[in-house]
């Protein structure tokens, strides 16, 4: 509830936790939390020992680097840079599972490296995009290769332009509306994604099915309609054509968000921004944007499933800002009537109601802007064939492996 941009919301009607017995837990709440079923995923909602953490601050435990868990697999060395290592836990639950005896997570920086490695054999699956878009194409061509979209339901992941509010030039909201209309959404879905998603409206992915809702307004692709509403904000042209200048930083997860920082580079420079682009590591990008508040424009993508509530809710609700909680409400956004609609779809049970409050929520955030939605993005695992029981559930490639077994 203090350190995770997610769980602030997952579990703010939680008062109490009991354990009975061995195999029943209980969550006492205040209110009704009718999402919150959705949240125990391993993924989301991790089983951590009480006697490692209990008493101790939990981002610097020094079980963060060498984890204590109940899954499949036992943490064995992490050796930087290179590769992180798993070996069978005999005791796991689940008798007979798992069937791999070890496995082993390689960090490769470079994308290139990550395609020959996963030709060469030395790696056999690569998830989350990891393998570059336009090599996806090719390998999924030869025999001894799979492509498998599915398992990212869970996350529902979307890509976003996110504005600091706290910059005076962005409090105008014609200005952020400005950039919206400068930007085009079916250039980088298509030139960038390479068609792997859908060009995005609403920071609900299609994906979270029913309260995906497209509306309030529409910002079709028109710098013109751009440029007149930086003059009626007051942001005219200079001598020089400029009419801003703004840093902007792009999450360091591989080439797309380059080239989306990029874009926007080139698309807000006709219309007047001058745009620096800058580049650091992905701590120093988390610190920047989310501790020091150092920053005026950047593009990522964030889970927005399985659930608004647990999801999407950090990035719209002002208790969502909390400095050094990354993936929170990055803008700095506060609209009491937004808190009171994320608040209400918290607890209410009805269903047809709480797709309307988000219905309503959409709307909102579509006018206010705090962030851009770029593209509902689908994600995809390439593997060599022979590694089955990968992609069996919502969570795909993110699951515990307990059921992956090779065909050789």
């Amino acid at each position: 509830k203090k350190f995770h941009g997610r769980g602030r919301a997952t579990y703010a009607n939680v008062e109490a936790a009991a354990t009975p017995d061995a195999h029943t837990a209980i969550l006492r709440r205040s209110r009704p939390a009718p999402y919150i079923v959705n949240a125990l995923a391993a993924m989301e909602s991790q089983v951590v020992p009480k006697h490692v953490y209990e008493g101790k601050d939990p981002q610097t435990n020094p079980a963060n680097n060498a984890p204590v868990g109940t899954g499949p697999f036992k943490f064995v060395k992490w050796e930087r840079g290179s590769h992180i290592e798993l070996e069978r836990n005999a005791d796991y639950w689940d008798k007979g599972k798992p069937y791999l005896d070890r496995v082993v997570f390689r960090i490769i920086p470079d994308s290139a490296a990550r395609s020959a490695a996963l030709e060469s054999n030395e790696a056999q699956i690569v998830g989350m995009n990891q393998v570059p878009l336009n090599e996806v194409r090719r390998i999924s061509r030869l025999p001894q290769f799979g492509v498998e979209t599915r398992g990212y339901q869970y996350l529902g992941i979307v890509a976003a332009f996110e504005f600091n509010l706290e910059r005076a030039q962005f409090k105008d909201r014609r200005v952020r509306q400005a950039f919206a209309h400068a930007i085009d959404r079916d250039f980088i879905t298509r030139t960038i994604w390479l068609g792997y998603g859908k060009p995005a409206n609403s920071y609900f992915h299609p994906e979270v099915g029913k309260f995906h809702a497209d509306g309030g307004p529409q910002y079709a692709f028109d710098p013109k309609r751009a440029e007149q509403l930086l003059d009626e904000a007051g942001f005219k042209r200079g001598a020089d054509g400029t009419r801003m200048k703004i840093t902007h930083d792009f999450m360091p997860f591989g080439e797309p968000f380059v080239r989306t920082a990029e874009y926007i580079k080139q698309a807000l420079g006709r219309i007047g921004v001058a745009v620096d682009i800058r580049s650091q590591d992905f701590g120093a990008y988390v610190r920047r944007v989310y501790t020091d508040r150092d920053f005026d424009t950047t593009n990522y993508y964030a889970n927005t499933g399985p659930d608004p509530t647990i999801a999407v809710q950090r990035f719209y609700w002002s208790k969502s800002l909390q400095k050094g909680v990354a993936f929170s409400n990055g803008a700095a956004y506060n609209n009491p009537e937004m808190d009171k609609l994320l608040e209400a779809a918290q607890t209410e049970t009805d269903a047809a109601r709480r797709i309307k409050l988000f219905a309503d929520v959409q709307r909102i955030a579509a006018t206010d802007l705090p962030m851009i939605p770029l593209t509902a993005v689908n994600m995809t695992t390439v593997f060599r064939k022979e590694v089955q029981g990968h992609t069996t559930t919502a969570e795909g490639f993110h699951a515990n492996f307990a059921e992956v077994w090779l065909d050789r």
